[in-house]
């Protein structure tokens, strides 16, 4: 798993995408959290809290995970290089696991930067220091548990196809039904809402967020995780059969 966990680093950073992933995920968030006017206006939210950020990070991602993780499987198809892969001395397992951590990676120093932004809306407030930081740490767990989730979806719809495209395509939307679709059907769902909604990833990111880190959001975010790395695992084992 090293071997390949390595390999994807240095594919990422040896061209632009490692330096346009992090470069794209920071601007979007300063643009609209400190100088576009809206809803996600740090400085127009009268609050000294993070929200903006917590709320507006899970669309970037939702986009900026499918163009990291869609030429995963899809480029080693299209180049004829998976079946030379599945032969090299290593399981299935190890090399879709290098696979989701090297991209989760990736993500993740985009996050660290955003720390900043912590220390400087802590400063800002009426009374410095005056920031939820419980709500806030747990609101960072939160964001790496949905990041690990939107990478297992997207390592699994880059075996679909070998078209880098479709794959970003049909991550964006597997992404999307799990994090706003579900959550939009359980409000027609009457009695049943709060059941339905625990099926999706909005309900348990917004629980991450409040500061208590519940088992059960941990097992959903894990859980959605192994259920689309052990699919993909299926369908290289399938393909290579």
């Amino acid at each position: 798993m090293k071997a390949i966990l390595l390999k994807e680093i240095k594919s990422f950073f040896g061209s632009p995408m490692g330096y346009l992933v992090i470069a794209i995920f920071l601007l979007l968030n300063g643009l609209f959290l400190w100088f576009f006017e809206g809803d996600f206006n740090i400085l127009n939210a009268g609050f000294a809290d993070l929200a903006p950020f917590f709320t507006l990070a899970p669309w970037i991602l939702i986009f900026l995970i499918p163009a990291v993780t869609m030429r995963s499987f899809s480029e080693e198809k299209k180049q004829g290089t998976l079946e030379l892969l599945l032969t090299k001395p290593l399981s299935i397992r190890e090399i879709v696991s290098g696979k989701f951590f090297a991209a989760v990676l990736l993500i993740v120093i985009a996050i660290i930067p955003t720390f900043i932004y912590v220390y400087v809306i802590s400063n800002l407030g009426m009374t410095e220091g005056n920031i939820d930081m419980g709500s806030t740490i747990g609101s960072y767990f939160g964001l790496l548990f949905l990041i690990g989730g939107y990478t297992a979806i997207g390592i699994f719809t880059s075996t679909l196809s070998d078209n880098q495209i479709v794959s970003f395509i049909l991550s964006v939307f597997v992404c999307f039904l799990f994090y706003f679709g579900i959550d939009g059907v359980a409000s027609y769902a009457g009695s049943f809402e709060t059941l339905v909604a625990s099926f999706g990833m909005q309900e348990h990111f917004k629980s991450m967020g409040r500061g208590v880190l519940d088992t059960r959001d941990l097992i959903y975010f894990t859980s959605i995780a192994v259920l689309f790395l052990s699919l993909t695992i299926f369908k290289l084992k399938s393909s290579r059969a």
